[in-house]
């Protein structure tokens, strides 16, 4: 059974202050580390507009991608939440535009999947379907699956997310997630295990729930993949 409470510390880098987990090992699978900052000697010049640094003009560092630029070109603090800064920290401009988009999935969608949401769930074990309220752990590391039986599946153990939907029309209608085909291994195997999600018109009240909690889910396992390429 995974653990909920998880205790962190406030740690400070050249960066700023972060909090992080006790254990690295309780690191959040959405997170990644901080990046070496390419040393002050290798970069006379602004790494985006090619200004020579001196006296008047100075060099700042990149928080996301450790880059070196002028004020000019890395003037923006914006939150950074995948390396659990506690404030905005200076960045690029290009880092701080993917930044601002993860903060809608911190600050909205990562709350509904911690909040959960219920639907049928089949296993490739079982042809019956089982009403199983879904949620995300507090330290994002499991999904954890709630019904006549438990199951906790290790996010970062997750190797696809397919959203299943309906309403499509030739004419570009809009379309509304019904259900998830989810991939993953448990742990000591590589064999990939299957699960079907699927929302139900008999809970009409949790529908829109369901949806979006899809939809945040997606999001999620996007996220996921990018911190694998880190």
């Amino acid at each position: 059974m995974s653990s909920e409470r998880d205790g962190k510390k406030l740690v400070r880098s050249p960066s700023g202050l972060r909090m992080v987990p006790e254990s690295g090992m309780l690191s959040s699978p959405f997170c990644f580390d901080e990046p070496q900052w390419v040393p002050d000697k290798e970069c006379p010049r602004c790494m985006q507009c090619d200004t020579k640094f001196d006296f008047i003009t100075r060099k700042h560092h990149c928080r996301r991608c450790g880059k070196c630029f002028c004020d000019k070109c890395c003037s923006k603090k914006v939150p950074l939440p995948r390396m659990c800064f506690v404030d905005p920290v200076r960045q690029c401009a290009e880092c701080a535009l993917i930044s601002q988009k993860e903060t809608e999935f911190y600050d909205k969608q990562l709350k509904v999947l911690l909040n959960g949401a219920t639907f049928f769930v089949t296993s490739e074990t079982s042809e019956k379907s089982e009403t199983m309220v879904c949620r995300l752990s507090n330290n994002h590391r499991c999904l954890f699956l709630d019904g006549n039986s438990h199951y906790e599946i290790e996010f970062a153990r997750i190797s696809s997310v397919q959203i299943l939907t309906e309403g499509f029309t030739p004419g570009g209608g809009n379309t509304r997630a019904t259900g998830m085909l989810l991939q993953y291994k448990v742990p000591g195997s590589d064999d990939l295990k299957q699960m079907k999600f699927t929302t139900s018109e008999d809970l009409n009240s949790n529908k829109k729930l369901s949806a979006t909690w899809l939809v945040a889910m997606h999001k999620a396992a996007k996220l996921l993949y990018e911190s694998r390429d880190q």
